[in-house]
């Protein structure tokens, strides 16, 4: 199943596959958030973590709505123009890593304990999923551009999907996370120029999955 290939499942069956996908990439970074949400927040805790990490999840969810329109009008122009999409990809997300606005809301993902301090002292039924949501939403804020790059590596490409999540948890968990960030930004557009220059280098790169 990859951005350009014939292979491509409706909506019904992408998005819990997506949903999968996201709570297997996004979570090693984001349980340590939810844990200290939980220790915050009053009793029961267990069932305010289980809203937390459930309207952070309901986030990325929604997120594979337009990934799935992408993916769908994409995957003629990424077959029969790989090198270019994936270069295109790959200097659209190094310069988005390189912004302000990127650093920005990756500093609210690595230091939300104000808006945990804050979130856990509301009321009402969906207290907990406001909080999720409100995180997630600075965490996709944050991490979208290097989600784009499945367009042109593939929607289930296991090894960029494993090798994303690293990049993941590092920028978040990391002392020097701010930093990394900028030089995954750097590699990115690095590797731009080899997809382009490099014949190569793009079906080495799209033949990483399994």
């Amino acid at each position: 199943m990859t951005g350009g290939g014939p292979m491509l499942p409706g909506p019904a069956l992408f998005l819990p596959m997506w949903a999968l996908m996201m709570a297997a990439m996004m979570l090693p970074a984001t349980a340590p958030v939810a844990v200290l949400y939980g220790r915050l927040a009053a009793r029961p805790r267990r069932a305010r973590i289980a809203g937390f990490v459930g309207g952070y999840l309901a986030v990325w969810v929604l997120a594979g709505l337009p990934a799935f329109v992408l993916l769908r009008a994409g995957r003629g122009i990424v077959g029969r123009h790989a090198a270019a999409v994936l270069a295109a990809l790959l200097v659209g997300c190094g310069l988005y890593q390189l912004t302000a606005v990127k650093q920005r809301c990756l500093r609210r993902c690595r230091s939300p304990f104000g808006l945990l301090v804050r979130a856990s002292s509301r009321t009402g039924r969906l207290r907990d999923v406001r909080a999720g949501i409100e995180h997630g939403s600075w965490c996709l804020a944050c991490c979208w551009a290097l989600m784009a790059l499945l367009i042109g590596f593939g929607a289930m490409n296991v090894v960029v999907m494993v090798v994303l999540a690293v990049v993941v948890l590092v920028e978040k968990r990391w002392h020097g996370g701010e930093v990394f960030a900028r030089a995954v930004g750097v590699a990115a557009i690095g590797l731009a120029g080899g997809a382009l220059w490099l014949p190569v280098v793009t079906p080495a790169l799209r033949g990483m999955g399994v």
